[in-house]
C-alpha cells in the first residue's frame, strides 16, 4: 500500500505519516467517521485529529460530509464525519480495477451485453459460495450475520454486523472498504449479484440499502430480523424498504 497524506521529511521523524495512515485506516475499516469517534479510536486529542485530517484532506485522501442517517431523523444538524474519496481509496486498493473493468466490457460487447455481465457475476460469487457457507452454518441462526462479516472481512472488505436503527427490525451488514468499487460502479450487476448471494447465504431476502459503488461511504445491507416462531408474514415483509 502506498502512503497517505505524505509528509515533508522533517515530519516523517515524528510520526506523522504514520499517524495521518492510522486515521485514514480507521475510516476505511469503520466508515464515514466524526472527529470524536476518531479521536476515541485511536488515543489522539480531537485537535490532532482535525490536523491530521486537514492534511489528508489537502491531499484529496478524506472528504467532510453530512452523516448519512437510516430510519427516523432526529432533530438538528447531521454530525459531519470525513469519508475516504476515491483516491484514499486507492492508496489501500492494489486490485486491478483496469484490467477487470476491460475484462467485463468485453465480456458485454462480445458475449451477450448486460445480461452477460450478470451471468458472470453470478457465477464468479457461487465459486465462492463454499467457504462462506460454511462459515455461516457453522454459527447460531442469531449470529450469522456476524459469522457472515467476519468471512467477508478475511477477504478484505472490513465488514462488521450491528442492529438496525429504530423502526427497523434486523440487523445491518456493513462492508466499510470494497476492492471493486471502481468497477461495480461501472457493472452494478456484481453488486446485485452479490446482494442475491447475500440472500441465498443467510436465508432470507435482504435489502442493499447504500454502495460505496455509488457514493456512499459504506456498503450497507439490511437483514431483517427472522424467527422460527414466527409465521408466513415475516417472510412477506422480508426485503423491503425498511426506511
Amino acid at each position: 500500500m502506498k502512503n497517505v497524506g505524505e509528509a515533508p521529511q522533517e515530519e516523517l521523524a515524528t510520526g506523522e505519516r504514520s499517524t495521518r495512515n492510522r486515521v485514514a485506516r480507521s475510516i476505511l475499516v469503520h466508515g464515514p467517521s466524526t472527529v470524536t469517534a476518531l479521536a476515541g479510536r485511536l488515543g489522539l486529542t480531537q485537535a490532532a485529529v482535525r490536523r491530521h485530517l486537514d492534511a489528508l484532506a489537502a491531499d484529496d485522501v478524506v472528504e467532510a460530509r453530512e452523516q448519512r442517517v437510516y430510519g427516523a431523523r432526529t432533530r438538528g444538524r447531521p454530525a459531519k464525519v470525513f469519508a475516504l474519496t476515491d483516491c484514499g481509496r486507492d492508496a489501500f486498493d492494489q486490485s486491478y480495477d483496469k484490467l477487470a473493468a476491460d475484462a467485463l466490457r468485453w465480456i458485454a460487447e462480445r458475449e451477450g451485453g448486460q445480461q452477460a455481465v450478470a451471468a458472470f457475476a453470478r457465477a464468479r460469487f457461487a465459486a465462492l459460495a463454499g467457504s462462506y457457507r460454511k462459515a455461516v452454518e457453522a454459527a447460531p441462526p442469531h449470529q450469522r450475520t456476524a459469522a457472515l462479516a467476519k468471512a467477508l472481512s478475511a477477504d478484505g472488505y472490513a465488514a462488521t454486523a450491528r442492529s438496525a436503527p429504530p423502526p427497523q427490525q434486523g440487523e445491518q451488514l456493513c462492508q466499510h472498504h470494497c476492492p471493486v468499487a471502481h468497477v461495480a460502479g461501472e457493472f452494478p450487476q456484481i453488486c446485485e449479484a452479490e446482494t442475491e448471494f447475500f440472500a441465498e447465504l443467510l436465508g432470507t431476502h435482504v435489502q442493499r440499502l447504500a454502495t460505496i459503488a455509488h457514493g456512499d461511504g459504506v456498503c450497507t445491507t439490511f437483514v431483517p430480523q427472522t424467527s422460527t416462531n414466527t409465521d408466513n408474514a415475516s417472510a412477506r415483509t422480508a426485503g423491503r424498504n425498511p426506511a
